[in-house]
């Protein structure tokens, strides 16, 4: 294995490198383009994060691979479709990203997914949240996994943030028969609320 670059010291926003390595569109590192970081969008088609070569000085990671073959939702298909899990298929960009964050050694780094069968292969998360704690009005437990500091939540009562119709709204939408590809591919989005928040405690 290549030798572990040494991280030079960084005094500006724009020095700080942030990798968001199956970031899609990016929300989850926005607020950190926002605010001058150098980030690296990797992500498919265009960039895959298992033959990725990190630069030097990698400053934070953010890593959010598939959850396709982790996720409860899964468990309809299984059931009816008698779909099995490949967890060796789902381990390959789960391995990719463990790669790069070994190589680089960030001052922080966090892995995320639903929550799902990835605790088996990961372990316990070091912190879950649901969209709706930072405003975000839908439920979608997620846990996160890594070195870094816990975003500190806003809302601890989801009928705070979240109406009546809402709160069915999501219900209906954590059904896999009644989720549509559309549906699914927002719900994948990184919420603004949190991601703003996980960069106010890593910043």
């Amino acid at each position: 294995m290549a030798k572990r670059p040494k991280r030079k010291p960084m005094l500006f926003d724009q020095d700080k490198i942030i990798l968001d390595l199956c970031g899609g569109t990016g929300a989850w590192s926005k607020p950190y383009k926002d605010a001058g970081y150098d980030v690296h969008l990797i992500t498919s088609p265009d960039h895959d994060v298992t033959d990725y070569i990190p630069p030097e000085n990698v400053y934070g990671i953010l890593a959010a691979p598939p959850c396709t073959e982790f996720s409860r939702a899964l468990n309809y298909h299984i059931a009816v479709y008698d779909r099995k899990r490949d967890f060796i298929k789902g381990m390959i960009p789960v391995n990719a990203c463990a790669r790069v964050i070994l190589f680089c050694n960030p001052v922080f780094w966090v892995l995320e997914n639903p929550a799902g069968s990835l605790s088996k292969f990961l372990g316990s998360p070091k912190y879950t949240f649901h969209p709706w704690e930072f405003g975000d009005p839908y439920t979608k437990l997620t846990c996160l996994w890594g070195n870094f500091n816990p975003p500190i939540k806003k809302y601890n009562n989801r009928e705070a943030v979240m109406t009546p119709g809402q709160i069915i709204l999501c219900k209906e939408n954590r059904k896999p028969q009644d989720c549509g590809a559309d549906k699914r591919v927002k719900r994948a989005i990184t919420p603004a609320g949190f991601a703003k928040a996980f960069f106010e405690s890593n910043r």
